[in-house]
């Protein structure tokens, strides 16, 4: 079975970067088992119960089989699929001796577990090595594969790659330049570490490929230099190990065969597809531009073309994608919106809901579907808005945030790239839902994943598109160093490359803000500065707070209508729409009961929001405990203080209504930290506290009493320098209106 952490630290010196567990999949199992062949134990895993099987074999065992992770939730919506770990990686048996790691081997453990599935029939999909273990499946049993994909193989194939072998892999060499470190000397003698980061390197010869890398580097320190030396002999028929030439298995498969390859693929050429095609009678599609780690570089396309290859293979009665369709002519079609909100916060909501509205004006026949999560769902169904069903197949970006934070501390930018399997998941149900649906206009909040993967993909773009965010530019933190620094820069410049290759992806980019909100800081070295790159590129809406401030006397009105009175002094206290913010809360909480010795008649509102239940919180004298408060706004408008996270919307929502509060920001959330805080101090907004400090609390305690001496209910804050525009909302939509 695998090996423990501390086992695997032992094995290879390394430990898992930042501590940090593997994200839980976006696509559970439906089921689970393990099928013992041979001595060693093969975990394999079920996703989905209905349609044609597809069977995603192990790779090489430098990784699992959740280098799966992008495709096996976009084809379990379609599709049954069946994965395992292949012997030597994962959670599987590690036999030792090349003989157990032979081509034939794997085979036979694939049709193992079909049988432990109960899988009659299925499409098999081998990827690198495992290519040619699909293809000794489909001649060897070919009653049971309907159709096999072979994407990048890496198959004993009479192809010349002089590159590679100059050096063999079983003597040792005295240089350990480029191709040397493909040796078995090398990884048992120490080298395992610089062999595995520059292999990593070259699957993934597509700029831009940070995360690829080091998913892959990642992976193959779960196994020892020995096991990886094993499944390399076994492939190669040395120690032992009988190698079974594959042109003549290629000939006797009879099923449809589609070759995938990369032609820039600097670990197998093309031109190893190209003769897998040749020998197989299969379909070929050559990727330009592409390397070898197509199902992770380029998910999209794979498993598009995956789909599709099932579609034609099986018989079109046993696919589950039968629709009701109707067509309607153009001059009686109704304009139609389809409208994504980021659900990281409740922010992404209120403003949207304004600017919605706020289109309609424009345009009264305008039919708009949502796309979104909790909790911007339970805001929308409040205001009677149409969620499209889809919704429910999206993975939850809010509880992947919250399992990233810990203890008031999100690193935002690396919570944001190790999001990416749940990213790809909901493209692709956005794609699905863009394909069956016809839609003028889709409006993207924040929605990064759909920017992102346009541009990878342009030619799925069918509509307006309109984006829409409040922050440009990854930023570091200082802590990270140079590392964080490189990264962040490389981010950046992919989105500043795709914008410029393909501009008409985005119909519209709109800033919600005005142009000095705009960070003036560089993208990173040899790139242009965030705000000078920005005004370039973007339209500026002014801020959307969706609400009108209250004047003095409405003010009043509404402190009576919520029950609170002149003399009382209310202080609301709230962390915004995730729950992110639940130790901030308990925090301000040990700061009550100083804090009411301090200031007479101070009454205390906590709003936990839709994640964080109430129960769960401590009880305190003098505190009111509220869940999810819809016009949240009316209370912020109505208090004397408020402790809160360092959220845009909330912020500049106390902004607006001139109210004193103070705000805490996330450890390393580089959102808040850097343009939260700078919008913030352009306006003369609130009072920053450090965490720290938040923690004391008599310190807390200090702090409210001497910020609620700054104003009162009945006046501004005296600290405001610029006034909250309240057109934002009218001058978003004039210009989505543009595009209908």
């Amino acid at each position: 079975m695998s090996a423990a952490p501390e086992e695997t630290a032992r094995m290879t010196g390394r430990r898992e970067p930042e501590g940090r567990p593997w994200p839980a999949p976006v696509r559970p199992p439906d089921r689970t088992g393990v099928v013992v062949r041979d001595g060693v134990a093969l975990p394999w895993a079920v996703h989905g119960t209905s349609g044609p099987t597809v069977l995603l074999l192990p790779t090489w065992s430098l990784v699992p089989s959740r280098f799966w992770k992008s495709q096996v939730p976009f084809l379990a919506r379609h599709l049954r699929v069946v994965t395992f770990d292949g012997r030597g990686s994962g959670a599987a048996g590690r036999p030792e001796g090349a003989a157990a790691y032979a081509d034939v081997q794997y085979a036979a453990d694939a049709a193992a577990v079909l049988d432990a599935t109960g899988t009659e029939r299925a499409v098999v999909v081998g990827y690198s090595s495992g290519a040619a273990w699909a293809v000794h499946l489909a001649a060897d049993h070919p009653d049971r594969v309907q159709g096999v994909v072979a994407i990048a193989a890496s198959c004993d194939l009479a192809v010349a790659a002089p590159e590679r072998e100059r050096y063999a892999w079983d003597t040792r060499h005295d240089t350990t330049e480029g191709w040397a470190k493909y040796n078995r000397a090398y990884w048992l003698g120490g080298g395992y570490d610089d062999y595995v980061d520059f292999f990593a390197r070259r699957m993934f010869t597509e700029p831009h490929s940070t995360k690829q890398v080091e998913d892959v580097v990642r992976w193959a320190h779960e196994i020892s230099p020995r096991t990886l030396a094993d499944t390399t002999a076994g492939r190669l028929g040395l120690d032992g190990a009988t190698r079974t030439p594959l042109e003549p298995v290629c000939a006797r498969v009879t099923c449809p065969v589609l070759v995938v390859h990369g032609e820039q693929d600097a670990i197998r050429p093309a031109a190893v597809g190209e003769r897998l095609a040749e020998l197989t009678g299969g379909e070929l599609v050559l990727v330009e531009g592409a390397g070898h780690g197509l199902p992770a570089r380029d998910p999209v396309r794979i498993n598009l073309l995956l789909r599709e290859f099932v579609e034609r293979t099986v018989p079109a009665a046993t696919v589950p994608r039968a629709r009701r369709r109707t067509w309607t002519r153009a001059p009686s079609r109704h304009r139609r919106a389809l409208y994504l909100s980021s659900p990281i916060g409740l922010g992404h909501a209120r403003r949207d809901l304004a600017v919605a509205r706020a289109l309609r004006e424009h345009h009264p026949d305008l039919e708009i579907d949502w796309l979104t999560q909790h909790p911007v769902t339970r805001v929308l169904a409040d205001a009677g808005e149409r969620v499209h069903p889809a919704s429910a197949r999206l993975a939850n970006e809010s509880a992947h945030v919250e399992d990233e934070s810990a203890d008031h501390d999100l690193h935002a930018f690396q919570a944001i790239r190790r999001m990416d399997e749940l990213m790809v998941s909901n493209f692709m149900v956005f794609a699905d839902v863009v394909e069956e649906g016809r839609y003028d206009l889709v409006v993207g909040d924040e929605a990064w994943d759909v920017d992102h993967f346009l541009h990878e993909n342009p030619e799925l773009k069918r509509f307006s598109f309109a984006w829409m965010t409040d922050f440009v530019g990854w930023v570091p933190m200082p802590d990270g160093g140079a590392a964080e620094a490189a990264l962040t820069a490389d981010y950046n410049a992919e989105m500043i490359e795709q914008r410029a290759r393909y501009r008409r992806v985005r119909d519209r980019s709109v800033f919600v803000g005005n142009p000095a909100d705009v960070v003036d800081l560089p993208f990173g070295p040899g790139l242009p500065g965030i705000r000078e790159w920005t005004e370039a590129n973007f339209d500026f809406a002014g801020y959307v707070t969706g609400f009108v401030p209250p004047t003095a006397d409405e003010r009043a009105a509404l402190r009576h209508g919520l029950g609170y009175g002149p003399d009382d002094v209310l202080c609301v206290v709230t962390v915004g729409g995730s729950g992110v913010g639940a130790p901030l809360l308990r925090h301000v909480l040990d700061a009550v009961p100083p804090a009411r010795r301090m200031v007479d008649g101070l009454r205390v509102l906590v709003v936990t929001g839709p994640r964080i239940d109430p129960a769960s919180l401590p009880r305190r004298r003098g505190v009111t405990y509220r869940g999810y408060v819809p016009d949240l706004h009316r209370y912020l408008g109505a208090c004397d203080l408020a402790v809160v996270q360092g959220g845009l919307t909330t912020c500049m929502e106390l902004a607006a209504a001139g109210r004193p509060f103070l705000y805490v920001l996330l450890r390393h959330h580089f959102e808040q930290n850097v343009h939260v805080r700078h919008r913030l101090e352009r306006y003369g907004a609130g009072r920053c506290v450090e965490y720290a400090q938040a923690c004391d609390p008599d310190a807390l305690a200090a702090a409210m009493a001497a910020e609620l001496a700054t104003g009162r209910a009945g006046g501004p804050l005296p600290r405001t320098v610029l006034p909250v525009e309240t057109d934002g909302a009218a001058r978003a939509a004039a210009m989505l209106a543009e595009l209908l």
